[in-house]
């Protein structure tokens, strides 16, 4: 399986200690050298990344070419395009992703997207991690990932983690 990633998501699992599921749940993981930068520079000048380094097993790939139907949006980053650009070109399983304009663009693209939550839910259904409600208190209160209460619900249900 591959897979292409953005920086949320493997910024925000580096932060919790949790970088290897990467590799645990999807084997070859891609990242677009933008994501590489993007992630660097949020690890020097914001104080809750301060200290993380991009994981070693992620391999660095930049896309050949920038899909032109989204380096017109000014809804996607650059982490986004290149992200999506690669995925296309690489014919990539899916994409981990958290933004919703990233998201809606890679379902127009006909990907497969899952974010940091899915991740998580996925991690313990194999029984690779033993909780996700620590995990997303850890997130909320660290990284201060925005979690509605809704969702965090839905998760945790799906879990099992709540009746």
């Amino acid at each position: 399986m591959i897979v292409v990633t953005d920086t949320s998501v493997v910024l925000n699992l580096c932060l919790i200690g949790l970088a290897d599921l990467l590799r645990q749940m999807y084997g070859r993981v891609l990242s677009p050298t933008m994501v590489v930068v993007e992630f660097q520079r949020l690890a020097q000048v914001d104080a809750r990344f301060q200290g993380l380094n991009f994981p070693d097993f992620i391999e660095k790939a930049a896309p050949q070419a920038l899909l032109p139907a989204l380096t017109t949006s000014s809804r996607l980053q650059a982490g986004e395009v290149a992200a999506l650009s690669l995925a296309v070109e690489r014919k990539a399983d899916a994409v981990l992703m958290d933004e919703l304009a990233g998201r809606a663009a890679a379902t127009a693209l006909g990907l497969r997207t899952t974010g940091l939550l899915g991740i998580l839910r996925d991690a313990k259904e194999r029984g690779l991690i033993p909780a996700v409600a620590p995990l997303l208190d850890r997130l909320e209160k660290e990284a201060e990932f925005w979690i509605s209460g809704a969702l965090r619900n839905l998760i945790l249900k799906s879990v099992g983690e709540l009746p």
